[in-house]
């Protein structure tokens, strides 16, 4: 995987990247937190994310304002997946509805595609949460199949998942289309 711990900071189109350390684990974890994520992100315990961050197979990263502060959170996995495909396993805004979370997740795709072998971008979404999968796919991601009633979620209901993804040369092709 060509770079993929090269640059701790990143200047992807309209926002500024960083990749977290254990000292933002207090952030992460209250982002995690927070009411709107109630039912949409699993809590970890901090115990998890600190073996995750301390995993190759992963990457934390931030979201930043102008002052450098946080806005929000990332966890990729499968950096180390020698079929080159890496999950997002979590995306979080604090203070969502602004198009910081767009604007994220296509920087954390460039970063994916430009800085490591990934040839497939991939995640799940609940299938019940429209927002987020009208803004998938208007950037770019091919729902691809239902999980169904495949997790519990914190208040005890099935939920099911859609799967999305988008490949190395459908990414490159949208990407060169915008510019």
């Amino acid at each position: 995987m060509t770079g993929q711990r090269r640059s701790a900071q990143a200047e992807t189109g309209s926002v500024r990247l960083r990749r977290a350390e254990a000292g933002d684990l207090d952030f992460v974890i209250a982002t995690e937190r927070l009411p709107h994520n109630e039912l949409r992100i699993s809590q970890w315990p901090r115990g998890r994310h600190e073996a995750c961050l301390g995993d190759p197979d992963y990457a934390y990263w931030l979201v930043l304002d102008d002052q450098g502060r946080p806005l929000g959170y990332a966890i990729l996995r499968g950096l180390t997946d020698r079929h080159g495909n890496i999950a997002l396993q979590r995306i979080s805004i604090a203070t969502p509805g602004q198009g910081t979370g767009r604007a994220f997740l296509v920087a954390l795709a460039d970063w994916a595609f430009a800085e490591t072998a990934c040839h497939r971008f991939w995640f799940d979404v609940f299938t019940d949460n429209a927002v987020a999968r009208a803004l998938y796919r208007a950037v770019g991601f091919i729902e691809e199949g239902v999980q169904r009633e495949s997790i519990v979620r914190a208040d005890g209901r099935r939920a099911s998942l859609a799967l999305m993804s988008t490949l190395r040369p459908e990414w490159q092709a949208l990407r060169a289309a915008a510019v």
